[in-house]
Formats: C-alpha cells, sequence, structure tokens
C-alpha cells in the first residue's frame, strides 16, 4: 500500500485486472501556497517532499488555474482532433517538435517496465515554449528553437492554448520554488534552470482500446517522464495508472477540480534521488475517446542536471553522473518518434559536460 503521508487521501479504487489493490492517491491542497498565508510554503513543500518521496504522483487542489481556462482548452483540444486526418498533416510535428503528432508513430523502445512491440494508440497536438523570430537561439538555429504550427481552419485555437499555457506556466513556477523549499534550499535557488525554461503542452485523444486486445496495446506505455514536474489535466474517462512500490498499477481517477502532479527523472536526479519518477501508463477502456492534457515544465535545454550539493556528501556520494538536458532531450525524441529517428540536430550543448541517460530513465 502506498504511503499517504502529510496529504490528504484523494481516491480509492479497485481493479479486477493485474489484482490491483486499494489505491491511495495523495491530495496536496495548493491554498496555503496561493494564498500567501503564513507558512504556506514551507507547509506544502512538507508535504510535496513526504509525497514524492514515496508515491511521486498526487492530485493538486485550489491550484488557481480558472475553470473557463481549462474548459477552452479542453474545447480546444477536442475541435482540433476533429479535423480531417489530412488537414492535421498539415502540421505534422517539425524539426522543433511542435504540431501534430499521428497514431502509431510512436513507439518506446527504450522502456524497461514492459514488453513494447507497438505503437502508442494516441494521437496528440504538441505546443512548446514561444520564441520569437529574432530570439538569439533561432537565429543561431540551436536545437528546439523554432516555431509552433497552428490549425489555419481554428481561428480559436491559437488564444485558447496560449491563454491555458500562461496560466500553467505561472503556476509551475510557484512549484519550482515549493521543490527547492521541499530540498531544503532557498525559494529561489532553482531559478537559475528555469530562466528560460523548456515546456511542452500536448494535447492528447486516445482511442477506445478494442476489445479484446493484446495485453501490450497501450494508449502509452508504462513509462516515466523525463523532465522536471508534469501537471496533467485529464476528462473523466479515466485510464491513468500509476505503479505503486511494490509493483501493482493502481488507478489514478479523475478527480474534478485537480491537477495530477507528477517528478521526472530530472528531478529524481537533481533530488539525489530523493523524489521519485514512478512509472505510469494509459490504457483508455471507458469505450469512447480519451481526452488528456499533460505540460511538461522542464528546464533549460542548457541546464547541467546534476544532484543538489547539499544532498550529496562523503557518506552518501552522487548517485548520478552530470548531464546537460538537452542532450538527454534528444535522445529520447529520436527513440520515441519516427520523425525523429534520423535527425541530426546542431548545435548540441554536449561539449559542456558528459551526458549519460538517467539509470532510472523510463523506468
Amino acid at each position: 500500500m502506498l504511503r499517504r503521508g502529510a496529504a490528504s487521501e484523494a481516491r480509492r479504487t479497485t481493479r479486477k485486472d493485474d489484482e490491483m489493490p486499494d489505491t491511495v492517491i495523495p491530495t496536496i491542497d495548493l491554498q496555503p501556497l496561493l494564498a500567501g498565508t503564513d507558512g504556506g510554503l514551507e507547509r506544502v513543500a512538507g508535504e510535496v517532499l513526504d509525497v514524492y518521496s514515496n508515491v511521486g504522483f498526487a492530485y493538486l487542489t485550489n491550484h488557481g488555474i480558472p475553470d473557463a481556462l481549462i474548459a477552452g482548452l479542453f474545447a480546444a483540444s477536442a475541435r482540433f482532433h476533429a479535423l480531417p486526418r489530412d488537414v492535421k498533416l498539415e502540421i505534422e510535428i517539425n524539426e522543433y517538435h511542435r504540431g501534430f503528432i499521428p497514431i502509431n508513430t510512436s513507439t518506446d523502445t527504450t522502456t524497461r517496465l514492459a514488453t513494447v512491440t507497438k505503437p502508442e494508440q494516441s494521437e496528440s497536438f504538441m505546443v512548446m515554449h514561444e520564441l520569437a523570430p529574432d530570439d538569439p537561439d533561432v537565429r543561431a538555429g540551436a536545437f528546439l528553437a523554432g516555431p509552433n504550427q497552428w490549425p489555419a481552419s481554428l481561428p480559436r485555437f491559437e488564444p485558447a492554448v496560449r491563454a491555458y499555457e500562461a496560466a500553467a506556466a505561472g503556476l509551475a513556477r510557484e512549484l519550482v520554488r515549493v521543490v527547492a523549499v521541499a530540498l531544503g534550499l532557498a525559494p529561489d535557488a532553482l531559478d537559475r534552470h528555469f530562466a528560460r525554461p523548456t515546456t511542452f503542452l500536448r494535447l492528447l485523444s486516445y482511442p477506445a482500446r478494442p476489445p479484446h486486445s493484446p495485453d501490450d496495446l497501450y494508449g502509452s506505455s508504462p513509462h516515466t517522464d523525463y523532465g522536471f514536474l508534469t501537471l496533467l489535466l485529464q476528462d473523466d474517462a479515466g485510464g491513468l495508472q500509476v505503479r505503486s512500490p511494490d509493483g501493482t498499477w493502481l488507478d489514478a481517477p479523475p478527480l474534478p477540480g485537480s491537477f495530477v502532479m507528477n517528478s521526472g527523472d530530472m528531478l529524481h536526479r537533481m533530488s539525489h534521488g530523493r523524489l521519485l519518477s514512478t512509472p505510469h501508463r494509459v490504457i483508455n477502456r471507458s469505450g469512447r475517446a480519451r481526452y488528456s492534457c499533460p505540460y511538461f515544465f522542464d528546464t533549460d535545454l542548457r541546464s547541467i542536471i546534476e544532484p543538489c550539493a547539499s544532498w550529496v556528501g562523503p557518506d552518501d556520494p552522487a548517485r548520478f553522473d552530470p548531464l546537460v538536458y538537452g542532450d538527454f532531450v534528444a535522445e529520447q525524441l529520436r527513440a520515441h518518434h519516427d520523425q525523429h529517428a534520423k535527425r541530426a540536430w546542431p548545435n548540441s550543448q554536449r561539449s559542456r559536460t558528459r551526458s549519460r541517460s538517467p539509470a532510472s530513465s523510463r523506468e
């Protein structure tokens, strides 16, 4: 059973499939943080340390993002996915990893959590951080430095997505401060990694899983997120499952008015392994399409990721070699997306330090 810790209990579900036990996914209330109450930052940071040291997933409530922005995002996603396939393919994902990702073009061949031989059963629209045409990285042809693509036939799509993205980025910056305090650091200690954050907003649509499907047909195969923090919105179809420390798969059903937040591989490394990057997967058994909108808030692509110095000492030496985040992202994109498999991206930051895939990656 997962440890509940300081956060409140959110959901209990039992599934016969996989013999899953009664599930406890914690809830963290952000009201003390966002209201600026005395000790609010420290209180939420304590809950984050407890929950993400033991579970790696939680529901976030009272997060401050208006319901109207969330509804607008889901409506925009539904409109996009309803477009004819050939229209969506006009903005298929480009070398900057922005645009439409068709179904059956992404296979997680690197996972050590399952034997995966079939492509992910989802399609998605990917938006990344916006860069102006005269941005120095754009002018230099740096890795992933390029324009987003937008569907020309949906004039209200871009404003809805941008409005939500701006709100999510504001919340994520508050959560970076929380993580810093949870790690025993000053609230602004991690800010240098996020002066130019790498962000991915992915609007996903999962078709219903056909009856009698093979076991290895996943909406999203078992994996860990390779970045820093993920903020997930999901509709009421269900299907998200989280792997508990004993290896069983636990449902993370929708909780109205909440995000699901999980910590990724880079935060796992920066915390010297203390905060977990927990495996999860999606199996859409709802009988209808499932929509979700994960927002990944990650460090600058040039950031050198290594354990915080305060967590390393003679009795507990560094467990991870330093790596450059952008180099790791390039490896992941080539491995998981047909469109990127043979790309030779310019301006790698690899020369700045040795880059090795983390032992925890995708597991």
